[in-house]
């Protein structure tokens, strides 16, 4: 397993917002979800996995090193990258796209020097977006265009793991479905493994075949999805599989 959470325990005052969880992911292409109502504590996690939030106790491990006392982040930071559901404020308002893709080409010396402009256009052409929105600015997208963009700059790293906090629970179910669609290519076509963190099971059946669920901080269950819909062993499951009217027979493989 390359990346690895142990334990991780997160308090806040007197508040337990994450207690002792654990998670692996193997290198690509591989998707878990990570799933429980609003507050449950999966932003938290992420963020730990991330290296923005300090555990309590427990640890985060990229390829057996622990990330508290990593000496090469820059790696880290490159293997890792995240999605986020607020589109609007995921890119810098002030910034064209393509001058936001481009800083992170720029900072992670990914190409030579003069041929950003080249493989900005390459990237947003992976996720479906056309060379001329790179002069735009952030509301001058609609938002599934938004996260696209988003996306591309994910990509611009050449990461391993993607983390998806509810990418798309912004958008409405048509740009939602094509979004989806999407990360599942991108999973595939670019050997990565991703972590879905999501309140909708209907969202993550079609992008994950195992799950962890979380409540209260906790995982209460984990398991094959398909297995967790059929046969639920905590309310909190339950009350998730219950929360969404219809769901397909199985996730894809």
């Amino acid at each position: 397993m390359v990346l690895e959470a142990r334990e991780l325990t997160v308090v806040y005052g007197s508040t337990v917002v994450v207690d002792r969880v654990s998670l692996t992911l193997p290198e690509g292409p591989f998707g878990l979800g990570l799933i429980g109502e609003s507050g449950s504590g999966k932003t938290t996690v992420a963020r730990c996995l991330l290296g923005l939030v300090a555990p309590t106790s427990g640890t985060v491990r990229f390829r057996g090193v622990d990330l508290s006392g990593m000496r090469w982040p820059r790696a880290y930071r490159r293997a890792v990258q995240i999605v986020v559901q607020d589109t609007e404020g995921a890119l810098d308002p002030r910034m064209r796209v393509g001058r936001a893709i481009g800083e992170v080409l720029r900072a992670h010396r990914m190409v030579p020097r003069g041929t950003e402009p080249d493989r900005v256009t390459e990237l947003l052409a992976d996720v479906g977006l056309t060379a001329e929105l790179a002069a735009r600015f952030p509301h001058q997208l609609s938002g599934g265009q938004r996260q696209r963009a988003a996306i591309a700059r994910a990509l611009a790293v050449r990461p391993r793991f993607l983390i998806l906090d509810e990418p798309t629970s912004a958008l409405d179910t048509t740009v939602q479905a094509r979004i989806l669609d999407l990360l599942r290519r991108l999973r595939t076509e670019h050997q990565l493994s991703c972590l879905l963190i999501s309140h909708d099971l209907a969202v993550v059946e079609q992008h994950c075949p195992r799950v962890l669920v979380l409540h209260h901080g906790r995982v209460v269950e984990e398991g094959d999805l398909t297995d967790l819909l059929h046969h639920p062993r905590h309310p909190a499951t339950g009350t998730l599989r219950d929360a969404v009217p219809r769901l397909t027979s199985a996730p894809p493989p």
